[in-house]
Parts: C-alpha cells; structure tokens; sequence
C-alpha cells in the first residue's frame, strides 16, 4: 500500500519531492498541467516513467495533486 493510501497523491508528492515544477490547471472540471519553469531530471524521468504512462483518468487523478496555478 501507498503511503497515503492513496497511489495518485504519493506520485505527485513523489514528483515535487524531485523538484518536479508543473502546475495544476482546472477549468470547468477539466484538467491539464502547464510547465513554466524546467524540471529537474530526476523529476523529468519520473514524471515520463511513472505518470505519463499511466491511462489518462489516473495521470488526471495524479494532475489534481499538484499544486495549481493560482496556489504558487
């Protein structure tokens, strides 16, 4: 089991732990991310490896945990 208890929010504390620098957008119930500054590497490789291949509601779900645009 996940340290939370939760897989998607343990991913996305995983990234930002790494130096991960997306940020969350949610409009009208949709969800994407948007990237103004670099990733680390490390947060770079894990976000491909362990995020993007993941089917699309569970890389949404991860998405919600970042933090959002209006909260950085």
């Amino acid at each position: 089991m996940s340290a939370t208890g939760n897989r998607s929010k343990d991913l996305a504390a995983e990234y930002i732990k790494l130096g991960g620098k997306r940020r969350a957008v949610l409009d009208d119930n949709l969800v994407s991310t948007r990237e103004w500054a670099e990733d680390t590497a490390q947060a770079e490789a894990f976000w491909r490896d362990e995020v993007e291949s993941l089917p699309d509601a569970e890389r949404k779900d991860v998405e919600k945990f970042l933090p959002g645009i209006n909260t950085v």
